[in-house]
């Protein structure tokens, strides 16, 4: 008889953002596959889980994605976690659930906190729809369309992006968005130094600039054009 694929979020910040469910799978689980078997070690001592590990993350999944189905199809439950948050979202996970669902092996879902959906439910921007971009490209030419066509959304779009490219992020909305875009900033999320900014491209640019460094974690929402906090006939669309 075939065991089960459980996919688990884990906390993105505070370590008390993690449910129940998650902690007694992460318990039972036969082995658990982490981005980092080091960062997980945290947060399994913090709660007394003695699970063996296996690292599973974007440079070997293809890879390893194979024993770790075969485990499963021999009878183990095998849970996969990312270092914060939901697997798939931006991190290692579509790949080897996409293949368990090839061959039949039932997964589970075991869902919880998301960087995403905090930045959704804080940065107060209109999503009653919305597109998630990932991260941005490195390279200028892939950046570029990127953000060109980020603009041309006609909801709020969120995405990631690493805190020494942040400002340079908000010099491309600039270029491609116009100044007066309504956007937000979400920082370490749930973290000590949790901090949410909101305004437009033109005074989060100049907070940015005057900080000159970021640390931290980031999610940058930005509205769809037009948007205006507090317009009474966009605020009824959206309810």
């Amino acid at each position: 008889m075939s065991g089960t694929l459980y996919i688990v979020s884990t906390p993105i910040g505070n370590l008390e953002d993690i449910t129940l469910r998650a902690l007694r799978i992460l318990k039972e689980a036969d082995l658990i596959a982490a981005e980092d078997t080091r960062h997980s070690r945290g947060l399994l001592a913090h709660y007394d889980i003695h699970t063996p590990l296996t690292s599973y993350h974007a440079f070997n999944e293809r890879g390893k994605c194979k024993s770790l189905l075969d485990k499963v199809a021999d009878g183990a439950n095998v849970a996969l976690v990312t270092d914060a948050g939901t697997p798939a979202i931006a991190d290692p996970g579509f790949f080897i659930v996409r293949e368990a669902a090839l061959l039949g092996i039932k997964t589970e879902i075991i869902p919880g906190v998301s960087a995403l959906t905090f930045a959704a439910a804080a940065t107060g921007l209109p999503v009653d729809k919305f597109a998630f971009y990932a991260f941005p490209p490195v390279k200028s030419g892939r950046r570029g369309k990127f953000f060109e066509a980020l603009a041309q959304e006609d909801k709020t779009v969120f995405f990631y992006e690493s805190p020494f490219r942040v400002t340079g992020a908000l010099e491309y909305l600039l270029e491609y968005c116009s100044g007066e875009r309504q956007i937000a900033i979400v920082r370490e999320a749930t973290k000590l130094h949790e901090e949410i900014l909101r305004g437009t491209v033109n005074e989060l640019l100049t907070v940015a600039r005057q900080r000159g460094s970021w640390k931290g974690e980031f999610v940058i929402g930005v509205a769809p054009a037009g948007y205006v906090p507090g317009n009474s006939n966009m605020e009824e669309e959206e309810s």
